[in-house]
């Protein structure tokens, strides 16, 4: 038997159709998705449309992330739509606003997935643990963290939310972070997904990176209208997509205050900030 599973998409479609190519050739049996496909990209629509055909037509599982959550706080009205606090959410609203008829399958999408294979192990995938879909699985855990972080601990945990692919054995659980089709944290800026396959009754994993035209999906940031019309904080994400590398968290502990007091402007911290990590914004 054999599964591929991939999450964080993140509105990428350049490389979210490299993947599914490479998936296709591959022929496995089943397709797993850990959520995150929209949001901090320019192609939530296209992307949401690709892979919820797909699901339906091949049967398909499909879980949502943490951003499709996020995003969707917009039906609820639960989100600014003025002051500094929309100015960092503009992204999110801009992702919504594509969305159009779209929402409601998003809001369907269950958390949590699960199954019994023909050996009798169990497969459960969620986006980021068993803590919830923001606590997620890093390269760097203790095995005290991970054991709290898969519990109660099925025979193999998938999952993804971090942007940093690990294969880990915990307690006889092999936890598999599937690391990011669209937006790589781990220094390598290639697509990743897993290939999982069953022999003799055990799972095996691995990770596959793959090249994919960055150029092209850097240049749809601008020609999809995505940085024009989400405002400064969409200079963090695409810098944290040119780089591989996460930096939206340092910008919030550097500066969210400050802005969200009225002291400092959006774009003054994103240009303090971008220079103080030497990119070019």
């Amino acid at each position: 038997m054999k599964i591929a599973v991939f999450a964080d998409v993140h509105s990428n479609l350049d490389a979210l159709e490299t993947v599914l190519a490479h998936i296709d050739r591959w022929r496995p049996d089943r397709v797993l998705v850990a959520g995150d496909i929209i949001n901090r990209g320019p192609n939530p629509r296209a992307c949401t449309e690709s892979v919820l055909g797909r699901a339906r037509a091949e049967n398909w599982a499909v879980i949502r992330g943490n951003h499709e959550r996020y995003v969707l706080k917009y039906v609820e009205g639960t989100l600014a739509e003025h002051g500094p606090e929309y100015e960092i959410t503009r992204h999110a609203k801009w992702t919504f606003d594509q969305l159009n008829g779209l929402v409601e399958p998003l809001e369907d999408l269950p958390v949590q997935w699960d199954m019994i294979d023909e050996s009798g192990n169990e497969i459960r995938m969620v986006h980021a643990s068993m803590l919830g879909d923001r606590k997620g699985i890093f390269p760097d855990d203790t095995e005290e963290s991970l054991r709290e972080k898969i519990a109660p601990a099925p025979k193999v945990l998938l999952v993804g939310h971090t942007h940093r692919p690990l294969i880990r054995y915990v307690d006889g659980t092999l936890v598999v972070n599937v690391g990011a089709v669209g937006a790589p944290f781990d220094g390598d800026p290639r697509a990743a997904y897993a290939q999982m396959t069953l022999e003799d009754g055990a799972w095996k994993a691995e990770i596959i990176r793959l090249d994919y035209d960055r150029a092209r999906a850097i240049a749809c940031f601008d020609d999809s209208g995505y940085l024009e019309e989400s405002g400064d904080f969409a200079r963090l994400i695409l810098a944290e997509f040119r780089e591989a590398r996460s930096l939206i968290p340092g910008w919030y502990r550097a500066y969210e205050d400050q802005v969200m007091r009225g002291e400092m402007t959006l774009k003054a911290s994103v240009d303090l900030y971008l220079d103080a990590c030497r990119i070019a914004g």
